[in-house]
Order: structure tokens, then C-alpha cells, then sequence
């Protein structure tokens, strides 16, 4: 990739979910807390870490390790999940500075999509205070077979934007959602919510989407490697 292409450069710009344009990692913490002690054991901030950017099927799987239940994983993904929506019902906080930059992209009519790995009714119920207006394509867990810190989340989802991946820009808050983006060829802007990434090439890390505007995700995906 050089620089000499101007905005041609970049194709789409992929969004996360979860810590990125919604405050929803507070909630998922409740959940799991909630979660944890119908199994019988405690929850705590270092133990959420373990789960931030990762598949249900990997954070069902360790609550069941750490609390050392028997309960059957569908009955725990299914607490959560109902947990979930039952909170996202009364609607979402959004990220500083994630609806502005969700309008300006979508307002220059750039290709996006949301990339997430929550399921596909969590998802949903998160649209409905996101708007799922601002997305061309949304790829949910549910839709692919392997999950961050796997690209395949992020392949799917440039193919069917018909976009080149090395021409996205993605967004993440995760080192797995990062990682997934990075492996699947995109530049990343990288916004820590619970754990830090470091910086790399090809890589902008903000403290928020405040510092992120348009013309930044261009400038990211013009730059020489």
C-alpha cells in the first residue's frame, strides 16, 4: 500500500461493538457477575478481562472452568444472553464521540460495517440505540466460525463490502479485536477500554473516538507501512 492513491485509499471503515461505540462492558460485567453467582462462585474486573473481545462460546467456557459447574454451556449462554438484552432494552450509552464519527462516515457515504462478537440478538438490541442505519453490512458471533483474536470476523466483512481489506480502516478497544483486524490485513485505530494496547505500525491508538474524525481514518489509511 503507498500513499500516493489519496482517498481512494481507503474502501470502508469496520466498526467493533462492545467498549468501542457502546458502553457496554459495565453491562456484560454485571451480567457475568449475575451469571457467576447462579453458578455458584464469585466474579471479579481480572476475571472479565480474561473474556474482553472474545466469543461467547470462549467466556461460557471459562465461567464454567472457573466456577467448576456442571451446568450445560446452553443454559449459561443462554443466561447471559437474556441478561443482556433484558439491560440493553432500556437502551445504550454510546462512546464519546461514536455517534459524531458514525453520522461524518456514513455522511460521506463510506462503506461500513460492524464487526462484533456478540451474537447476532445482542447485537440487534444494541442496534436499535445505535442505528443500524449506519451500517452496510453487520457480522455478528453468530456468523462466523472462528472469533477474534481470528480475521476471519474481519475477511467476512470486507468481502461482503467488496472492499480490500488492506483499504479498511477498523476500530477496536480489544488487543483480540485488534489482533483479528491487524491478521486480516486492516490498518486499526485502536481505543483501550478495559486492558491497554500498545501502539505499531499501522496502528493509531487514541484515548477516545473524540480525537477520531474522517479525515484521520483517510490520513491512517494512506500511510505508507
Amino acid at each position: 500500500m503507498t500513499g500516493d492513491r489519496g482517498d481512494e485509499t481507503m474502501q470502508a471503515v469496520l466498526f467493533d461493538m462492545d467498549g468501542l461505540l457502546v458502553d457496554s462492558e459495565k453491562i456484560w460485567f454485571q451480567v457475568e457477575a449475575e451469571v457467576m453467582e447462579r453458578l455458584g462462585a464469585g466474579w471479579t474486573p481480572a476475571d472479565q478481562e480474561n473474556l474482553v473481545g472474545g466469543s461467547m462460546a470462549s467466556s461460557v467456557a471459562y465461567m464454567l472452568r472457573v466456577s467448576g459447574s456442571g451446568a450445560a454451556p446452553e443454559q449459561v449462554e443462554t443466561w447471559m444472553v437474556d441478561g443482556m438484552i433484558a439491560r440493553l432494552s432500556g437502551g445504550v450509552e454510546m462512546m464519546p464521540g461514536a455517534a459524531a464519527l458514525l453520522t461524518e462516515v456514513r455522511g460521506q457515504g463510506l462503506a461500513t460495517a460492524l464487526v462484533t462478537s456478540s451474537s447476532r440478538p445482542i447485537a440487534e438490541a444494541c442496534l436499535r440505540g445505535i442505528g443500524a442505519h449506519h451500517f452496510d453490512r453487520i457480522v455478528t458471533g453468530d456468523d462466523v466460525t472462528r472469533h477474534k483474536p481470528d480475521p476471519e470476523p474481519y475477511l467476512r466483512a470486507a468481502r461482503l463490502l467488496g472492499a480490500d481489506p488492506a483499504r479498511c480502516v477498523a476500530l477496536e478497544d480489544s488487543p483480540n479485536g485488534v489482533t483479528a483486524a491487524t491478521a486480516a490485513g486492516c490498518r486499526v485505530v485502536a481505543v483501550p477500554s478495559v486492558l491497554p494496547i500498545p501502539g505499531a505500525s499501522g496502528r493509531l491508538v487514541v484515548a477516545s473516538l473524540l480525537e477520531v474524525d474522517v479525515a484521520t481514518l483517510r490520513e491512517l489509511a494512506a500511510a505508507r507501512p
